[in-house]
């Protein structure tokens, strides 16, 4: 089972064992850590799971499709070049230590 390290913005971080299959929201939410909110459930359409992957973690991840693309557009914290949504991404076994950082503000 991977373990996921999720990073908040006052720099403290949580390590938490992450489901194969499971998408980075879900995990959080599992979990019960409050740097995402995933307001539509999971189903992109809010961008309120705004994440920032952290090197090397984030060259392991497919591209984006083209809602996640546009949905991002929407986020409340700036667009960078390691963001993504939590909802989209699915854990992977190769995904083990990855570093997920919440951004300052989903809303």
């Amino acid at each position: 089972m991977p373990k996921l390290v999720f990073r908040n913005t006052d720099g403290s971080e949580q390590t938490v064992e992450a489901n194969v299959g499971a998408s980075i929201l879900q995990t959080a939410l599992n979990n019960g850590l409050t740097g995402v909110l995933g307001d539509c459930g999971g189903a992109c359409q809010c961008a309120t799971c705004h994440v920032y992957i952290l090197e090397p973690g984030l060259e392991q991840l497919p591209p984006m499709d083209g809602m996640e693309e546009e949905m991002l557009d929407c986020a409340a914290s700036p667009r960078l070049a390691q963001s993504r949504l939590g909802c989209c991404v699915t854990i992977r076994d190769e995904h083990d230590g990855m570093v997920v950082q919440f951004p300052p503000t989903q809303v």
